[in-house]
């Protein structure tokens, strides 16, 4: 007779997963990434803004070392005075011309305020070609519409304006510290650069392999791209946009010339202060520095539509549209560093969809059926 079939238990597995021990160890991850940011959080903002200048900034740093006799200190040193020269020098500067000539901004916003259309429009204004006679219709429509009476109910507003900017003097000792911090932290990444770079090379590795490191190198040409084709053509623009202020005889030309290359880094371009600037020298009876400064309004305001293709194409091989889209909508979502966070986060992502979409199919699949 053969044995009876003995009930057997099932064997359990040698190693099962353990749940609680897991969670606690993604939560205790989580804890500690939370923790670090907590503290890190005054560091972030100069973080990455040094790390965005130290990387548009690599190549002119390794040229400076082989002209100094490879002696890394000292082109160190150089790059972070050209630092101070470029960011806390300027600021300091315009917080002291807006000190020095507060008054007088407050008396031209009053004067602005209360000043009143005459009836009749200037001559200057009929004479001007082409819309000399449309600028007057305009001027009439204006005054028919009670223009005069908009400007009276501004006048009460005039002082809280000039209050508003003694206010925002006093926050700017914040900005100030802010830049200090920025140059401390770009000069170590300079000194060790290499370090940082091959750490965050390991890191991407480690997340997607050949492509994760080819990634981070099209992060530095996105971020030397956008430095290249916004910053220096701001500068550019801002710069040839200021030297013509100041041969027409516009006052505060400096202070006008840091305000555009702030409304050019956000894409304004120059054109909001050149033609109220226009307006002003024409009024003053100065046709001819008029008609310069119109001429040299023009120049600056498409200057960039040649330089900045032109400097972007330099530094990374992108899509245009890509770069200024990222560019805008960087600066809505994450302010001013937002020029440059914006193109890189969109370069990447489609550099990643591009690869994905050139890839081949798997040549595991099943061929399709035979008709």
């Amino acid at each position: 007779m053969p044995a009876p079939a003995t009930c057997r238990a099932p064997e359990m597995p040698l190693s099962s997963p353990d749940l609680p021990r897991t969670t606690l160890g993604v939560l205790f991850i989580a804890l500690l990434i939370v923790g670090s940011l907590w503290i890190l959080q005054p560091f972030i903002g100069p973080g990455i803004w040094a790390a965005m200048l130290v990387v548009s900034t690599w190549p002119l740093l390794l040229r400076l070392q082989r002209r100094l006799w490879g002696r890394r200190w000292l082109a160190v040193t150089v790059m972070t005075l050209l630092l101070v020269l470029l960011l806390v020098l300027p600021l300091t500067l315009a917080v002291g011309a807006l000190v020095a000539h507060i008054d007088q901004i407050g008396e031209a916003l009053r004067a602005l305020t209360a000043w009143r259309p005459p009836p009749t429009p200037p001559a200057w204004l009929a004479g001007l070609p082409f819309v000399g006679p449309h600028l007057v219709r305009a001027w009439e429509q204006a005054l028919s519409l009670g223009a005069g009476g908009l400007l009276a109910m501004l006048t009460p507003y005039a002082g809280n304006v000039t209050r508003w900017l003694l206010l925002e003097v006093g926050s700017v000792g914040r900005l100030l510290l802010q830049f200090l911090v920025t140059t401390v932290l770009a000069a170590v990444m300079y000194a060790t650069g290499e370090r940082w770079a091959a750490a965050l090379r390991r890191f991407a590795r480690r997340l997607g392999g050949a492509q994760g490191e080819s990634v981070v190198d099209l992060a530095g040409q996105a971020i030397r791209g956008v430095a290249l084709g916004v910053g220096l053509t701001a500068l550019l623009q801002a710069l040839f946009a200021g030297i013509g202020l100041g041969l027409a005889g516009v006052p505060l030309a400096g202070l006008l010339t840091l305000l555009m290359f702030m409304l050019c880094i956000a894409q304004l371009g120059a054109l909001p202060v050149l033609l109220p600037a226009t307006v002003w020298v024409f009024w003053n009876g100065a046709t001819g520095w008029g008609v310069f400064l119109l001429v040299w309004s023009l120049v600056a305001t498409t200057m960039d539509n040649v330089v900045r293709p032109v400097l972007i194409r330099m530094g990374a091989d992108l899509p245009l549209l890509l770069i200024f889209t990222g560019v805008v909508g960087g600066l809505l979502a994450f302010g001013l560093v937002g020029i440059f966070i914006g193109p890189v986060v969109l370069a990447v992502a489609y550099t990643l969809l591009d690869a994905w979409a050139r890839q081949a199919p798997d040549a595991a699949a099943p061929p399709p059926p035979a008709a």
